[in-house]
């Protein structure tokens, strides 16, 4: 494990501070002066840039959201010259309007910078191979990667997504050392050695984003392939993939790049501060994106602070916790809250289950129910699994047990919530 930026990603409690609130008076300046939506939202709210004084004056900043992007859509919140603009990226829109990202030369290199950060806290070094299986395209997933591959001088197999046969063939012939993809495309490799007898020797390391897992696929996903895995994090309102930080090799939750970002934890209800350690919903400021920055960004992502103290890595940025769910993936079910990961947990606890699985979501007449229908081993039964589920998550869903390979598969993100 190494460091890109030590002098960064080491500095002291006071030094972000410092620099947070420096950054942050001229980032409200910038999107005040800069854009129409931004100015009138500050003033919608009594605020002007002068009003920010103090890191705490943050809180006095309205919130946006990820609807506020959809209605700006295409560049209604632009705070740079349409010819400043060097790429986008955007969002599927498959509930709206695409939220769309656009990024000057700056904005591509603070992109790098936090990537590369990722990557050598992942253990990878300058010079090293890494195949990158998302899709390059409008989703940031694959340029994020080789954008800061790039800068990290490392070797770039740029595979994109899908072909899994010759992916293998790809990590094998060029001594493939990191994966980068989402985790459901990790386990549909380990699936594909298995059909085709062979194993990946030089693969060390996995960074997986865009999908929330559990510590129950991480460990099966390590065991399959061999590797390390990490969970990165970024979106594309806070200009993609690894923008605002990882989990390092203690894997003790996600160090948050604190002088790209400021965090927050907010009560998803009234939008106040909870206490650390409490589980609220975490909002983005973004401090050196110049084409669309963020202020005040709800994100939807919930989790909580666990630490503000240096790791043992050396970082000192704030950890949070792996993100638990979005608060719109909340499902409630015969009087029963649970996000789609604890399902998962539960599920990769029972021997012989699979990595595979759907929860259905049924709705008749009003009444809703859920179908957990999983892949197995000869000898797993509907009632283990039902038994096992009940313990866990309070109710007894219904669902089938399925052959080995049996369930719909996807070569990019899994679909693991299907609604009827």
């Amino acid at each position: 494990m190494g460091f890109w930026n030590k002098q960064a990603e080491t500095q002291s409690r006071d030094e972000l501070a410092s620099l947070q609130l420096s950054k942050l008076k001229a980032i409200v300046r910038w999107t005040y002066v800069r854009n129409a939506f931004y100015r009138a939202n500050f003033e919608k709210a009594g605020i002007k840039p002068a009003d920010i004084e103090l890191l705490d004056d943050l809180h006095h900043l309205p919130f946006i959201t990820k609807e506020d992007f959809r209605l700006a859509y295409p560049l209604e919140m632009l705070c740079v010259e349409r010819k400043d603009l060097r790429e986008m990226h955007m969002s599927s829109g498959s509930t709206g309007s695409p939220v769309v990202m656009g990024y000057t030369v700056e904005d591509l290199d603070q992109w790098a910078e936090c990537m590369a950060r990722c990557l050598l806290m992942s253990g990878l070094e300058p010079g090293d191979a890494i195949q990158i299986t998302p899709s390059f395209g409008l989703f940031n997933g694959g340029f994020g990667f080789y954008h800061g591959a790039r800068k990290a001088g490392m070797f770039v197999i740029p595979a994109g997504s899908g072909n899994t046969a010759r992916q293998i063939k790809l990590m094998n012939d060029f001594q493939v050392k990191g994966l980068m993809g989402v985790v459901s495309y990790g386990i549909r490799i380990m699936e594909v050695l298995q059909e085709m007898q062979t194993d990946l020797p030089s693969l060390k390391v996995g960074v997986f984003g865009a999908e929330t897992f559990s510590d129950s696929m991480r460990e099966k996903i390590q065991n399959g392939l061999g590797i390390e895995a990490f969970d990165i994090y970024g979106m594309t309102e806070t200009g993609g993939v690894g923008t605002t930080g990882m989990d390092c090799p203690f894997h003790c939750g996600i160090h948050l790049w604190e002088d790209q970002y400021i965090a927050e934890i907010v009560d998803p209800e009234t939008g106040k501060a909870v206490e650390d350690g409490q589980q609220g919903e975490l909002v983005f400021t973004s401090l050196n994106r110049k084409a669309i920055p963020i202020v005040r960004y709800r994100t939807g992502d919930l989790t909580r602070v666990l630490s503000r103290k240096a790791c043992a890595c050396g970082r000192t940025g704030l950890r949070i916790d792996r993100v638990a769910g979005r608060i719109d993936d909340m499902l409630i079910v015969k009087g029963v809250n649970f996000f789609p990961r604890q399902v998962e947990q539960a599920l990769m606890e029972i021997p012989g289950v699979l990595s595979h699985y759907q929860i259905i979501i049924e709705d008749h007449d009003g009444v809703r129910d859920v179908r957990i229908n999983v892949e197995a081993e000869e000898g797993v039964t509907g009632f283990m699994v039902e038994k096992h589920l009940k313990e866990k998550l309070g109710f007894s869903p219904k669902g089938d047990i399925y052959k080995p390979g049996t369930l719909p598969r996807q070569e990019g993100k899994a679909i693991r919530v299907v609604k009827n």
